[in-house]
């Protein structure tokens, strides 16, 4: 058995440093001294505006509804994007497909969410 005593109450006073030591110590405001954190790569600052978002071809898209709905008046939003993933269309139409939410489209409906032309 042991002499220690469990500690159940933190202490009343806290440890100051004297104010003489205290006095000589000038205070600094490094807000003004730091630079902004906004200038890291992949922030808004970061990006300038001269940014161009890269137009999308969306004609494979167009060509692929085009056949998808020869004699087809509703197609579900998984034969469509497994028919895209077929016929190998670029990344950015394979993620506005898969964006889509799972159900049945008519042909304008499809091309009006994603933003190519009904043919």
């Amino acid at each position: 058995m042991t002499d220690d005593v469990p500690v159940t109450e933190a202490p009343t006073t806290q440890a100051r440093l004297p104010e003489a030591i205290l006095a000589d110590v000038p205070v600094v405001d490094t807000a003004a001294l730091d630079p902004p954190t906004t200038d890291l790569p992949g922030t808004a600052a970061a990006v300038g505006d001269e940014l161009e978002v890269e137009e999308v071809d969306t004609r494979p898209l167009d060509e692929l509804l085009d056949d998808l709905y020869h004699g087809q008046e509703r197609i579900s939003q998984v034969d469509i994007y497994r028919r895209a993933v077929a016929a190998e269309l670029p990344a950015q139409l394979l993620s506005r497909l898969n964006a889509l939410p799972q159900g049945e489209y008519a042909v304008d409906e499809v091309t009006d969410l994603l933003g190519g032309s009904a043919g």
